[in-house]
Parts: structure tokens; C-alpha cells; sequence
């Protein structure tokens, strides 16, 4: 474990945007990727390059983090994230980028709606009604004019509920295990969890392909060390706006880049969804302390 960091918000904000930076390039660089491509490729190189560095990083500093008895936990903790970042990746191929991100944010909401089930907590009305009214935000923002629902939002909501599930690990598992344990620990389950879907087609890919896929994996790697090393350094309640800066992020680069333009429900529902995960993660703050 390491030691106290000394706080700076300012060093922490500036990390935070950068990791927001990094993860929309992370998923722009995907979709410059050939369709034949299959997806468990995707995650598998993703999760890859993750183990990669993490195991690199470790063996410079402590080679002891490798292991933990606590290891049934870290696996379940891999095997979550595997879900995670296959509903992840697949919602941002089939989504604009705008939408994508948005669903992203809400993680906090779920957060609410399970802490009871999870920890007991009792969330007040003024939390439930934020979480219902966020997501609202997602079927305005997701412009569903029926019954049915694009399967690339169900993935992005997917997601976020599986990232839920990820902060509730978190919380358990950081009390006795190092984050590049957990990383390391992630990245090998997630490995291990696509090699037999992705090996098949290993040998055929192509060199652009391969780059881009390697560069990704890398961005997102280096997203998530970012995101860390801010919160080690900055207070949650100072940086909590600053994740929210993928949507601009977004907006820019799917406008510029792919020429996406978003509508006003997506506009409108973005800030709904924004506001209520804003609120939410403030409610939550107290419990994670």
C-alpha cells in the first residue's frame, strides 16, 4: 500500500482531463478499425495491453503485488470487467459518441439504486427521485419514441451497471490490495477470459489493424492509471465535475471527425443525466469516506 499523497486539486483536475482526453481517443482509434476485425479481438487486445504494462510496472517496483490471498475476489473482480468492457466497447461501435459517453455517466445512478440491496443504506427521497429523473435523461437522450430500445443503449446501460458493480468491489478490495494488484489481476482474468474467442483469428490480422488496436489498449490503460493517480492526489469532491468533460470531448470529436451531429434530445438528456450523476456521486461521498 502506499503512503498519504499530499492533496492537489489542481494536479489531480489536470490528470482528470487528461484521462477524459484518453479515453475518447481511446474509443475514436477503435472505429478506425477494419469491421472483419471480430470483436473479442477488441477486448482481448485491450486487456492485454493492460496486463502488459501493469506487469511491467510492477516488476520495476514491487514484484510482491503479483499475488494475493485474496485471489477468488480479484478473479471475480476481472470477470467483472470482462462484462464490463465488452458491453463498453460494444455500445461506442454502435453508438454516436455523444450518446455513448453519456450512458457512461450513468454508473452513479445505479450506484444509488443498489447501495441499499448492497451496503443497506437507506437513500432518502431526494436521492431516489435524482436516480429516476437520470434516467429519464437516458430515454430522452436515447430519443426511444416506443417500446423498443436500440440494443446499443441496453449495452451502454449494461455497461454502467457493471461499472456499479466494479465501484462496490473497489470499495472492498482497496482496503487490502494495491491498485496495480487489482489492474494486474484484471488484465490477466480478461486475457485469459477472450484468448479463446480471439485466437482464431490472431494470425490474420493486419499489421494497420494490429497498430490500432495496440493503441487503444494502451490509451485505455493509460486512462485508467490517469483517473487513479488523480484521486490519489485530488479530493473527490473538487474533481467531480471533471469526468463529465468526455462529453464535451465527444461531442467535439464525433462532430470534427466523424461528422455526428446531436440532437436536442441528445443535448437535453445528456444535461439531465449529467446533473443527476453530479448529484448522486455527491450524496455518495459521505458512504465512500
Amino acid at each position: 500500500m502506499t503512503g498519504q499523497a499530499i492533496i492537489d486539486n489542481r494536479y489531480g483536475a489536470i490528470l482528470l482531463i487528461a484521462a477524459a482526453a484518453v479515453f475518447t481517443a481511446d474509443v475514436s482509434v477503435l472505429r478506425f478499425v477494419s469491421p472483419e476485425v471480430p470483436f473479442a479481438q477488441i477486448i482481448f487486445y485491450r486487456s492485454l495491453c493492460q496486463l502488459v504494462i501493469v506487469t511491467i510496472w510492477i516488476a520495476a517496483t514491487r514484484p510482491e503485488w503479483y499475488f494475493s490471498p485474496r485471489w477468488p475476489r480479484l478473479v471475480l473482480r476481472g470477470l467483472t470487467s470482462l462484462v464490463c468492457w465488452w458491453l463498453y466497447y460494444a455500445s461506442f461501435q454502435m453508438l454516436d459518441l455523444a450518446l455513448a459517453s453519456v450512458l457512461t455517466f450513468t454508473t452513479s445512478l445505479f450506484v444509488v439504486a443498489l447501495a441499499p440491496f448492497v451496503f443497506g443504506e437507506r437513500i432518502g427521497l431526494s436521492r431516489g427521485l435524482s436516480a429516476v429523473l437520470g434516467f429519464v435523461g437516458v430515454v430522452i437522450a436515447s430519443e426511444v419514441t416506443g417500446v423498443q430500445v436500440a440494443p446499443g443503449v441496453l449495452y451502454g446501460l449494461g455497461s454502467a451497471f457493471a461499472a456499479a458493480l466494479l465501484i462496490f468491489q473497489n470499495r472492498a478490495l482497496a482496503r487490502s490490495e494495491h491498485t496495480a494488484t487489482i489492474m494486474f489481476w484484471i488484465g490477466l482474468v480478461a486475457s485469459l477470459g477472450t484468448f479463446p474467442m480471439a485466437a482464431g483469428g490472431l494470425t490474420q490480422i493486419g499489421c494497420n489493424d494490429f497498430l490500432l488496436l495496440i493503441t487503444a489498449g494502451t490509451l485505455a490503460t493509460l486512462g485508467m492509471l490517469l483517473t487513479v493517480e488523480a484521486y490519489r492526489f485530488g479530493e473527490v469532491s473538487a474533481l467531480a465535475s471533471f469526468p463529465y468533460l468526455r462529453i464535451l470531448f465527444a461531442l467535439v470529436v464525433g462532430t470534427f471527425v466523424f461528422a455526428e451531429v446531436a440532437s436536442w434530445r441528445e443535448v437535453l438528456g445528456a444535461i439531465i443525466v449529467v446533473a443527476c450523476g453530479m448529484y448522486a456521486g455527491s450524496r455518495e461521498r459521505p458512504a465512500l469516506r
